[in-house]
């Protein structure tokens, strides 16, 4: 597709300089809430002038279909307008009544300083997207490093920046691998943060890295998500229909290589075997291939390493005790369009359990797990069983049952019969090994800001504490 240049630990080195030179020196943290909104929507009018060759970059890079690209275009225009708007509402400041009329106090935001964005693979510019709108309505200075698998739109993303009049020096992109990019700019003493979203291990190497410096961190290090299926939500065919039809949703959409992908799922033992002959039956003809090619439901996997590793998970839980109900397998050539690819059919794993390392790491591949359940305490403790605590789903046609499980689930997002819808102005991030900070929402704009405290005496007189 593209030739992109593989930058090192000197690139990463120039990159933070100019951030920093930019930040110090240059206008662009002084200058007006109403400028820098200005700017962000002027890029989102852009990403709209070229979503049609956005998305496809986007499909041919990650695998996606062109639709799902079109998507991920529009929501990253929504983001930034969100955050332009936000910005400019939050501009004032807090006054803080300190009951002395002789006193005005005042609690301000300034931007953190010089930020380092670490954005992942899967959803490439939606990622950056989701960290360079917050980071510059603030007033940061950024440096960019996308996955080096994906960085084709996080490039275009960045000349649309200064296509739209973003200061020299404010935004700054240094493509190459985690190790040694990502690695200098978690630890650079000139990055006053590091927002990175990928991998549990990799983020606590950032976040270690990070910690010499005492570094501010945002970290959203994936999930394993539990989509809870009681059996009054099956009651009627309608509703049967549905709740299977987004059980494929949660799973396999972009062929589950989703930081929320609802991978895991827990049904009520009464409707599971109807369930999962069903929900097999649908995965099996889920329409693999090119992201560009019409018809086409589910693109490949992103590359060899993450086909390895899929086929690899699934082995390994056949060896522990699943019972494979579909897929399993590289699809045969003459089920996809075109024959070659880093593809894997969509799999379904049938009487799972916590022991399994299917069910305990994320696969970042189209495989979904089953576990069943008979009373919602047992519901709720398998969906809470787990070292992340990103997403879930309930399932109920029972409003007091779903609200009280909603409550009891410790993860960051909860859908009540729904998955994956979110919105830029909610907050986006987990619980646990999921991740520190929040993205999204008016809590993503504070991730890259600090709170000052300007406490003004209008009549100052002596405190008299000591004699003198």
């Amino acid at each position: 597709m593209a030739v992109v240049a593989e930058g090192g630990a000197a690139d990463a080195d120039a990159a933070v300089a100019a951030a920093r030179h930019a930040f110090d020196d240059g206008p662009w943290p002084h200058t007006s809430v109403t400028e820098r909104a200005d700017l962000l929507r002027r890029v989102a009018d852009l990403l709209q002038r070229d979503r049609e060759q956005i998305a496809l970059i986007e499909s041919g890079n990650a695998g996606k279909t062109v639709t799902e690209g079109r998507i991920d275009v529009d929501d990253s225009a929504d983001t930034l307008r969100y955050f332009a708007d936000l910005v400019v509402k939050e501009s004032g400041g807090r006054v803080v009544d300190t009951g002395r009329q002789d006193v005005h106090s005042v609690v301000v935001h300034e931007p953190v300083g010089v930020c380092a964005l670490i954005t992942p693979w899967n959803y490439p510019l939606l990622q950056a997207s989701w960290k360079i709108a917050p980071a510059l309505a603030a007033g940061n200075t950024i440096v960019v490093k996308p996955s080096e698998l994906t960085p084709l739109t996080t490039v275009h993303l960045v000349r649309l920046l200064a296509e739209a009049g973003l200061p020299d020096g404010v935004a700054n992109l240094v493509t190459g691998a985690g190790d040694p990019v990502g690695a200098r700019l978690a630890e650079h003493p000139d990055v006053d943060m590091v927002s990175f979203t990928g991998g549990l291990v990799s983020g606590t190497k950032v976040m270690q890295a990070a910690a010499t410096g005492v570094k501010k961190i945002a970290l959203e290090l994936g999930g394993k998500n539990p989509n809870v299926v009681f059996a009054d939500a099956c009651a009627t065919a309608e509703d049967f229909d549905t709740a299977v039809d987004q059980a494929l949703n949660a799973a396999f959409i972009h062929s589950g290589q989703v930081c929320s992908a609802g991978s895991r799922l827990i049904i009520e033992e009464s409707v599971r075997d109807r369930f999962v002959a069903e929900l097999a039956s649908r995965a099996a003809k889920i329409r693999l291939g090119r992201g560009t090619e019409a018809g086409v439901e589910c693109g490949p996997l992103v590359s060899a390493q993450q086909l390895a590793r899929t086929e690899a998970h699934v082995a390994t839980a056949l060896e522990q005790g699943a019972v494979l109900r579909s897929g399993g397998s590289r699809p045969a050539p003459s089920d996809i369009r075109p024959a070659t690819g880093f593809f894997y059919s969509p799999t379904v794993l049938d009487h799972c359990h916590r022991d399994m390392v299917v069910v305990r790491e994320e696969v970042f591949g189209p495989v979904l797990t089953v576990e069943t359940f008979r009373t919602e305490d047992e519901a709720v403790r398998l969906a809470n069983d787990t070292q992340y605590g990103l997403a879930g789903a309930v399932w109920t046609t029972d409003a007091a049952r779903a609200l009280r499980v909603a409550g009891r689930m410790r993860h960051g997002t909860v859908w009540i019969n729904d998955y994956h819808p979110y919105l830029p102005q909610a907050e986006w991030g987990g619980f646990g090994k999921s991740g520190i900070g929040r993205e999204l929402g008016p809590t993503g704009l504070a991730e890259y800001r600090e709170a000052k405290h300007v406490y003004r005496n209008l009549r100052p007189a002596p405190v008299r504490w000591f004699a003198g």
